[in-house]
C-alpha cells in the first residue's frame, strides 16, 4: 500500500485552497453581492441558484465519464485540472463585475456569468476530488489525504471569506462594485498559482484492471436514457421550494415514490444480468444503485452540505442586520476557518480512535446541537457567537473530510463487489450533491428571507426578517445535521470490511498486473 510523502500532501491541499477561494470563499458572498450590491430580488436569485443546480446534474457526471476515459502521460485527471484553471478564473471575476444594465439584463448576466462559474468549477474539480482516490490504495492515507485537503480549503475559504469585506471596502473606497471586482482579481491570481503547484507535485498511482472500452458518444448516449433519474428529483425539489404550497409538496412526494420503485426495479434488473455485465455508463449506473454505501453517501453529502451551507450562507445577513456590525463578518469567518484547519487534521487521529463511521455520527450531532444555541444568544453577546460556532465548526469540518475519504472506499466496493472502478463517477457524484446541497442551501436560505419580507435594496425591511436570520443561524441547519446522523447509522462498510476489501483488491491488481507482462 502506497505511503504519500509529506509534500504531496500538501500539494494536493494547495489545490483545495485554490477551489475554495470559489466555492467556500466567493460563493459565499454572491447571495448578498446579488441582492445587496448588483440590486437583484431576493426570490430571483433564489430561482438562480435552484436553476444552475439544476445543470450540474449531468455537468457532473459528464465530466467524471471524461476524466475516466483520459488517457495522457499526465494521468487522467491532472490535465483538466491545468486546462480549466484559466477559465475558473476568467469567470469568477465576471460574477463579481457589475454591468450597467436593465433589472431584466442584470439577472440574464447573473445567470449567464453564474453558469459558467460553476460549469468551470465542474471541469476543474470534479478531476481534482477524483485524484484523491488514485493517489494511494491505502485508506488510512485517503483519510489523512483528505484531512490535509480541507485544511487547504478551509485556510483557502479563510484567505476569501476572512478578507474579503476589508479588501472590497480598500479597493472601492465606498464603491462596493469596484471593490468586488478588484478584490476577485487578487484572489484569481492566487487561484491560478496554487493550482499550478498542485498539478505540479501530486502523481497518479492506481490504476484499475477493469476499464470502459466503449466510446464517449455512446457512453452519453446511455446517460441521456438515464438522466431523468437525475432531473426530475431535482426539478421536483426546486418547485416545492419555489411555489412552498400543498401541490408542490405532493408533487415531490410522488416524484420520491417513483424514485424509489425505479430504483429498486434496477437494482433488480443489475442482479439479473450480474453475469453479463457490459461495459458502458448503463452498466455503470446499475453498479452505483447496487452500491449501498456509495447511495448513502450522496444523501449524506447533500445533507451535510444544506447544514453547511445554510450557515454560511446567512452570516453576512445575522452580522449586518441581527448584531448590527457587519466588518465582523470577517473576523468571524477567520476564528471558524482557523478552527477548521485545526479540526480536518484532527480527524484522522479521531478516525483512528472511534472509527469513520462514528466519528461522523458523533460531529453531526454534536455541531448540530452547538448550532441550536444561536437562537438564544442575544446580540450585544458576540464572545458568546465566536465561542459557540468555533465549537460548532471544529465538529462541522470533520464532515467533508470524512466525506470524501469514504468515497474512495465506496470506489473500493464497487471494484471488490464488481469488478470495475469508475472513479471520476463515483467522485463526480460526490461533487454534485455537494454543489446540489450548497445551491439549494443558498435558495432555502433566499427563500425564507423573502418570506419574511426581506429586500436588500430597502433597509427598512431588515428588522422584520430578524426571526427568518435567527432561524437559519439555528434550528434550521441542525435539523439537516441531524438527519444526516440518523442517516450515517445504516452505512455498511466498517474498518475491517475496509481492511479486508484493500487487501483483496491489491490482491487482484497485482495479479492482474503479472498477467498483462
Amino acid at each position: 500500500m502506497t505511503k504519500l510523502p509529506l509534500y504531496e500532501k500538501v500539494g494536493y491541499a494547495m489545490g483545495d485552497a485554490a477551489a475554495n477561494l470559489v466555492w467556500r470563499g466567493a460563493l459565499a458572498y454572491l447571495a448578498v453581492f446579488y441582492t445587496d450590491t448588483f440590486g437583484i430580488a431576493a426570490s430571483a436569485a433564489a430561482l438562480l441558484f435552484l436553476f444552475v443546480r439544476l445543470t450540474d446534474g449531468i455537468t457532473d457526471i459528464i465530466m467524471g465519464m471524461i476524466a475516466d476515459r483520459t488517457h495522457s502521460k499526465w494521468g487522467k485527471f491532472r490535465p483538466w485540472i491545468l486546462c480549466s484553471t484559466p477559465i475558473l478564473c476568467l469567470f469568477m471575476i465576471l460574477s463579481f463585475t457589475t454591468p450597467d444594465l436593465s433589472d431584466s439584463g442584470k439577472l440574464l448576466y447573473a445567470y449567464l456569468t453564474y453558469i459558467g462559474l460553476t460549469l468551470a468549477y465542474t471541469v476543474n474539480n470534479v478531476p481534482y476530488s477524483a485524484l484523491m482516490g488514485v493517489m494511494t490504495d491505502d485508506d488510512n492515507e485517503r483519510t489523512s489525504l483528505s484531512g490535509f485537503r480541507f485544511a487547504g480549503a478551509f485556510i483557502g475559504g479563510l484567505l476569501v471569506m476572512g478578507f474579503l469585506p476589508d479588501l472590497v471596502a480598500y479597493f472601492g473606497q465606498g464603491n462596493d462594485s469596484v471593490g468586488y471586482q478588484y478584490t476577485m482579481y487578487v484572489f484569481a491570481g492566487l487561484l491560478l498559482a496554487l493550482m499550478v503547484i498542485s498539478v505540479a507535485t501530486t502523481k497518479e498511482r492506481v490504476t484499475p484492471v477493469v476499464s470502459t472500452q466503449n466510446s464517449l458518444g455512446r457512453e452519453l448516449i446511455d446517460l441521456a436514457k438515464h438522466s431523468p433519474f437525475i432531473l426530475v428529483p431535482l426539478f421536483s425539489i426546486s418547485a416545492f421550494f419555489h411555489y412552498r404550497n400543498w401541490l408542490s409538496g405532493a408533487f415531490f412526494i410522488a416524484v420520491m415514490i417513483c424514485l424509489v420503485w425505479f430504483i429498486r426495479h434496477l437494482t433488480a434488473k443489475s442482479e439479473a444480468s450480474n453475469a453479463k455485465r457490459g461495459s458502458g455508463v448503463q452498466q455503470d449506473m446499475l453498479d452505483l444503485i447496487s452500491n449501498k454505501p456509495w447511495l448513502i453517501l450522496l444523501g449524506l453529502g447533500f445533507l451535510t452540505m444544506m447544514f453547511n451551507g445554510i450557515k454560511y450562507g446567512v452570516v453576512a445577513y445575522y452580522f449586518k442586520y441581527y448584531v448590527g456590525d457587519e466588518l465582523l463578518v470577517g473576523k468571524y469567518f477567520i476564528a471558524l476557518l482557523v478552527v477548521s484547519v485545526a479540526g480536518a487534521l484532527c480527524t484522522s487521529f479521531f478516525a483512528k480512535k472511534l472509527g469513520r463511521k462514528s466519528l461522523f455520527i458523533i460531529a453531526l450531532l454534536l455541531s448540530s446541537l452547538l448550532t441550536c444555541g444561536f437562537f438564544w444568544i442575544p446580540a450585544s453577546e458576540i464572545n458568546t457567537m465566536f465561542i459557540v460556532g468555533c465549537s460548532a465548526e471544529f465538529f462541522a469540518a470533520m464532515m467533508p473530510t470524512l466525506f470524501f475519504s469514504m468515497l474512495g472506499d465506496s470506489a473500493d466496493y464497487n471494484e471488490w463487489l464488481n469488478g470495475r472502478r469508475a472513479t471520476g463517477l463515483i467522485y463526480s457524484a460526490g461533487t454534485f450533491v455537494q454543489k446540489t446541497g450548497g445551491g439549494f442551501a443558498g435558495a432555502l436560505m433566499l427563500v425564507v428571507l423573502a418570506g419574511y419580507g426581506y429586500d436588500g435594496m430597502d433597509i427598512d425591511t431588515a428588522a422584520g426578517a430578524i426571526p427568518a436570520m435567527l432561524l437559519l443561524m439555528s434550528f434550521i441547519p441542525a435539523a439537516f445535521g441531524i438527519a444526516g446522523a440518523v442517516l450515517m447509522m445504516f452505512y455498511p462498510i466498517t474498518d475491517k470490511m475496509q481492511t479486508q476489501m484493500t487487501q483483496d483488491l491489491i490482491q487482484r491488481r497485482n495479479q492482474g498486473s503479472v498477467a498483462t507482462e
